[in-house]
C-alpha cells in the first residue's frame, strides 16, 4: 500500500493504476464509522467526489446515485461518495438532509485532500474538491473520469451506461462501443476495413 506521505506525487491519469489508500469513512447502511480501502480489490470501483457536505447541488447528486445504487451493485460495482469533509460531518449531513434518506453507500473522508490532489481536482483556495467521477477497473486501473465545476450536477444514469459499456469491452477484447451504446445494441470492431464505413456498419 502506498504511504499517505507519498500521495503528493504526480497526477493519476487515465490508464494508470490508482495507488491503494485507506481513508476514514461513514457507512450509512448501519450508521457506523470505520475505514475503507480504495480502490476495492477485485471489483469495479466508482469514486464520486463532491465539493462539500451541507451544500446545495451535492444532495441532489447523492440522492440520484442512491437511486441507481442497487443497479450498480448488481453490476459488481463498489460505489463510494467522497469529499474533503470528516466522517462526523458526513453523519450530521445525512441525519439532517431528508433528501439523503436512501443513501446507503459509504462516504469516505479525504479531509486532507491528498487523494483529491493526485486526481487533479483539489481546490487549494478553499480546501474542497471539484465534482469528479472516477471509474476504476478490478485491476485498479483508472478507466474513466468526469470532472465538472461546482454549479452543475452529474447523471447517475449515464454512469450506469458507461459501466455497462466498460464491462462489455473488457469481456469482449477488440470491440468498441459507439456513443450512447446500451446493452444489446451494435458494437464496432475497429480495423482498416471499417475506416470511412462506421455509419454503414451501424445502420446495417
Amino acid at each position: 500500500m502506498e504511504e499517505l506521505a507519498g500521495m503528493q506525487e504526480g497526477i493519476i491519469t487515465l490508464g494508470r493504476s490508482l495507488p491503494e489508500i485507506v481513508l476514514p469513512a461513514y457507512f450509512p447502511a448501519d450508521r457506523s464509522e470505520g475505514q475503507i480501502t480504495l480502490p476495492q480489490s477485485g471489483k469495479w470501483t466508482v469514486l464520486v467526489y463532491y465539493p462539500a457536505d451541507f451544500t446545495f447541488v451535492c444532495p441532489t447528486e447523492l440522492a440520484d446515485y442512491a437511486r441507481y445504487h442497487e443497479k450498480l451493485a448488481g453490476l459488481g460495482v463498489a460505489l463510494i461518495g467522497i469529499s474533503t469533509d470528516t466522517v462526523f460531518t458526513h453523519k450530521a449531513w445525512l441525519d439532517a438532509e431528508k433528501m439523503l434518506a436512501e443513501v446507503k453507500f459509504p462516504l469516505a473522508a479525504d479531509h486532507t485532500g491528498r487523494l483529491a490532489r493526485r486526481l487533479g481536482i483539489y481546490n487549494e483556495e478553499d480546501g474542497t474538491a471539484l465534482r469528479g467521477t472516477f471509474v476504476i477497473d478490478p485491476e485498479g486501473v483508472l478507466r474513466a473520469q468526469e470532472i465538472t465545476w461546482y454549479d452543475v450536477g452529474r447523471s447517475a444514469a449515464e454512469l450506469v451506461r458507461q459501466i455497462e459499456a466498460f464491462q462489455f469491452v473488457a469481456a469482449n477484447p477488440g470491440v468498441a462501443c459507439p456513443a450512447g451504446w446500451k446493452p444489446g445494441q451494435k458494437v464496432l470492431r475497429p480495423g482498416l476495413e471499417l475506416v470511412g464505413r462506421v455509419g454503414e456498419e451501424l445502420a446495417a
